[in-house]
């Protein structure tokens, strides 16, 4: 069970946009994470007439290791470890290690 997922809002701990604080648009792979406003890069492109595509410098979300991301949480206002609780009726649900307070799917 991934404890962060598509949806869930993140605050950055480590790099140039430590303090940003974003939405997980989507996992990248099994570490990486792409969030919306967060590793933001300038890339260069070539027109390209077949396709209708202007040239120039657009810029880009890049994927950024979940290590350097918590979850944000809404309650205290500051970002969060996350647990896994196992209910009385066998399912596992993620909760805020701070107050136990289970995390609610976007």
């Amino acid at each position: 069970m991934n404890k962060i997922r598509k949806g869930d809002e993140v605050v950055v701990l480590a790099g140039r946009d430590k303090g940003k604080r974003g939405v997980v648009e989507l996992r990248a792979s099994e570490d990486l994470l792409v969030v919306s406003g967060v590793n933001l890069v300038k890339k260069h492109t070539k027109p390209n007439p077949m396709k209708g595509t202007t040239g120039g410098v657009v810029e880009k979300t890049m994927p950024i290791h979940q290590s350097n991301v918590a979850i944000f949480n809404a309650s205290t206002g500051k970002a969060d470890r996350v647990g896994i609780k196992l209910l009385a009726d066998g399912k596992r649900v993620r909760v805020f290690k701070s107050s136990g307070e289970e995390i609610k799917v976007a």
